[in-house]
């Protein structure tokens, strides 16, 4: 899943879809339709055979609840002409003194029994539904029960569902394309910063979906097929696929022991063996030196084999890692200027690499510098339509336009005169921000505590408010008055877009997505934000409200046990005196001896 939303850029992995696959589908394509064609003449004849069959399916699809109903109506029926051989007047009158003869202490067993077993049911639905944001019972009867007392069918033809798959295949597209998971572009350390976590809290912050993405990533990144012919980068390559850190790590020093410039063996010891981004940055300048003397090595070789151009592209992602990673850690050290430097000649040196997001780094440490003017030179660059969005972009985008007018914005002011043109536009690009991801407001405004960033994330989710506002909290907080700003006008985005999961206003629908994502990229301590909110499912209302009566059913039989029983009786006899007069008018009509009669002729 992650890896399809990463290879966007043949320069910087091995592409995953063979390209040769979309022509074979047109061929197959062609194929089919020229078949069409020449069965075109034969057209009638295959109707008039076709016809019948389908008029029986719309026939037998039609008179399906009728016939269910007729089937009842004939078992209640039999049932009732049988009622004399079966003695089933005995029976109930044997059921109704059973129940005049039981006692206080009965009916007290019996509603406590039935409060706690509805109470027990009550609580595994609604840890049920926070856990999987689903009713179990209401899931069991779709999936289950609902087949067996004769579902409807799908009795759609071919063709109608062909043209449905093709009026519906852009929606289905945009869908998966917003339910992939990426890489974060500000990913913590995992040993200077996650490990140092685990450390203090002994929390795990990464997911092992998160890690296993991440390990993935690794291999596609930092291997090739011509890895068997070196040894150093034997090792490595079984070593990014190691589960264990210390066996990983270990693995590592294996590869400098058999050569001192293997470069992805010094990433990974940069990654998890540092406790601290200094020693991590050590590590990554010595990956550097090595891994530039690589990549000229691989640039200057003649040859234009397959494995060679694979070997160049392997080379080529180790030497933009290390580079980024170096520009993070002088970011975070507090050399911001030589951070923007480092990132600003990335690009330009490989501009073809825009699927890494590099910009997003960029500008996160311009806001650091307050370099307002560079961030909105980026913004012009990459906030396009052409271009895919995140949380970084859009957010940036309200927060310059917030800063023109927030620090003298005032609700009461606003509400008196109206909103100026630069206070609109200020609004709407909070709106659109919101809209894209309803997540990150409540992160800003400090409605919901803040984790760790996970190492991959969802656009529009949960995952990447978290991973935005780790980072970018900090610079709203700077601009004075911004965060009044949002918290006075983000919730009115929801007055345009009434439907979300069905329409949006300036994005496509919001996925649905996202809350299974999120939920296995973020750790379990973590309170998943759901949007939109989901209301309680019908069972957990039922339940929490049998529950409660009948609790208070054995409360009151406790009490007052002579007075419930009066009150049970009554209620019972009322409850079954419409049975009684209904089987006296029948009676009436059919006589109990009837079915003696017939027998009998």
């Amino acid at each position: 899943m992650a890896a399809g939303a990463r290879a966007a850029s043949p320069a910087l992995l091995p592409p995953l879809s063979q390209p040769g696959r979309g022509k074979r589908k047109a061929g197959v394509m062609a194929e089919s339709g020229a078949a069409v064609g020449d069965a075109a003449p034969s057209s009638s004849s295959s109707e008039a055979t076709g016809a019948c069959p389908g008029r029986w399916e719309r026939l037998r699809g039609a008179a399906g609840p009728w016939a269910r109903t007729g089937a009842l109506l004939a078992a209640l029926g039999l049932l009732y002409c049988l009622r004399g051989p079966l003695r089933l007047r005995d029976n109930l009158v044997a059921v109704t003194v059973f129940l005049s003869t039981l006692t206080p202490k009965f009916y007290v067993a019996l509603t406590g029994t039935s409060s706690l077993i509805s109470g027990l049911i009550f609580i595994f639905e609604w840890w049920y539904f926070r856990k999987y944001g689903t009713s179990f019972i209401e899931q069991v009867s779709v999936s289950h029960l609902r087949p067996l007392i004769g579902g409807a069918e799908n009795t759609t033809s071919p063709q109608s569902s062909f043209s449905a798959t093709n009026g519906e295949s852009d929606t289905n597209r945009q869908s998966l394309s917003e339910c992939k998971v990426w890489r974060n572009p500000l990913n913590l350390f995992r040993g200077a910063e996650y490990s140092r976590y685990t450390w203090v809290t002994g929390k795990e912050p990464l997911t092992y979906y998160d890690m296993n993405l991440s390990a993935q990533d690794h291999q596609t990144f930092f291997t090739c097929e011509t890895d068997s012919l070196r040894p150093s980068d034997a090792v490595m390559q079984k070593a990014w696929r190691e589960r264990n850190p210390q066996a990983r790590i270990k693995a590592a020093y294996q590869a400098l022991e058999l050569n001192t410039e293997c470069a992805t063996a010094y990433v990974l010891l940069a990654e998890e063996e540092a406790t601290t981004i200094v020693d991590a940055e050590k590590y990554f300048k010595q990956a550097l030196r090595a891994g530039e003397n690589i990549y000229r090595k691989s640039q200057h070789c003649g040859s234009q084999s397959p494995q060679h151009e694979a070997q160049l592209r392997r080379d080529t992602n180790v030497l933009v890692y290390v580079k980024r990673r170096l520009a993070m850690c002088s970011r975070k050290l507090g050399r911001i200027k030589e951070a923007v430097k480092m990132m600003r000649d990335l690009m330009k040196e490989f501009p073809l690499l825009s699927v890494l997001n590099i910009h997003e780094n960029l500008l996160e440490a311009l806001l650091e510098l307050q370099a307002y003017a560079d961030v909105q030179a980026v913004l012009a660059k990459y906030d396009d339509i052409s271009l895919p969005k995140s949380a970084a972009i859009c957010y940036t985008a309200a927060l310059l336009k917030a800063r023109a007018v927030s620090d003298r914005f005032s609700p009461e002011t606003a509400s008196r005169r109206g909103l100026s043109t630069a206070e609109i536009n200020a609004v709407e690009a909070i709106h659109r921000a919101v809209e894209f991801n309803p997540h990150v407001p409540k992160y800003l405004l400090e409605m919901k505590s803040l984790i760790l960033p996970p190492e991959h994330i969802l656009k529009r989710g949960d995952s990447e408010a978290v991973a935005y506002a780790f980072f970018h909290l900090q610079h709203w907080k700077r601009i004075e008055g911004a965060l009044n700003l949002l918290h006075c006008t983000w919730e009115g985005t929801f007055r345009m877009i009434p439907y979300p999961l069905e329409k949006g206003h300036l994005f496509h629908p919001y996925p649905s997505c996202t809350e299974t994502a999120d939920r296995e990229l973020l750790p379990t301590f973590h309170d998943v934000s759901v949007y939109p909110q989901k209301e309680l499912p019908f069972f957990i209302h039922f339940t929490a409200g049998l529950c409660s009566f009948t609790a208070m059913l054995a409360l009151l039989t406790h009490q007052f046990p002579e007075l419930m029983v009066i009150f049970a009786k009554a209620f019972f006899g009322t409850l079954l005196s419409p049975l009684s007069f209904m089987m006296e008018k029948i009676e009436r009509l059919m006589p109990a001896g009837l079915w003696h009669q017939l027998t009998q002729i």
